[in-house]
């Protein structure tokens, strides 16, 4: 795709017919568009035992957007990343105007895990997460679907199902019945929302 086309305008627009962006191993941002949906339940996730006692334990702290580019950093990969440094600056732009978002975790003052992703109308779209310590990532996920939840949104979007994404309780839709669930969604305002006209 041209270069001039990597805006966060454009970036807005392409989530709301269903798309997201990642970079391929040649470097060039395409455009996908799955068949099946991995989808989160707005109620939360599948907490398990260990999860469960994680959480009892609170032995972290969980807080918002106070550092999206790290989160954002701290989900590259060694090798085989989607992400890629056009997408970090465009996602950071997207941050800044107030529709980018992330949960993060962190034990006194070091980040252990984080999960980013974006707002379109009600639905939240998370793109990515990591950890630094067992079960950080899950708890970044535990928070931000609850917060999503509490600021009224209706659809929490995770892209493309895979077996860690299904153990805790995400399920499959069909594009159809995804873009429907999506332009219900696209309706609804929330705090987290930046929309475009």
């Amino acid at each position: 795709m041209p270069d001039g086309e990597l805006t966060t305008r454009f970036l807005h627009w392409a989530y709301r017919q269903g798309c997201f962006p990642m970079t391929v191993e040649s470097g060039e941002i395409r455009w996908f568009l799955p068949t099946v949906r991995a989808l989160f339940p707005i109620a939360g996730i599948r907490v398990s035992r260990s999860l469960a006692k994680t959480l009892r334990r609170r032995e972290f702290d969980v807080r918002f957007d106070t550092r999206f580019e790290a989160v954002m950093r701290g989900c590259l990969r060694p090798g085989d990343n989607w992400i890629s440094e056009p997408l970090i600056q465009l996602y950071v732009e997207a941050y800044h105007e107030g529709w980018a978002h992330c949960a993060e975790v962190w034990r006194g003052e070091q980040l252990v895990g984080g999960v980013y992703g974006l707002a379109i109308g009600g639905c939240f779209c998370a793109e990515s997460m990591f950890h630094l310590e067992t079960d950080m990532s899950k708890v970044a996920l535990w928070a931000l679907v609850n917060r999503c939840r509490e600021l009224g949104f209706v659809l929490f979007d995770a892209q493309i199902m895979n077996p860690h994404l299904a153990s805790l309780g995400a399920y499959e839709s069909t594009h159809e019945s995804y873009m429907l669930a999506l332009k219900r969604a696209e309706g609804v305002s929330t705090p987290w929302s930046n929309r475009f006209r």
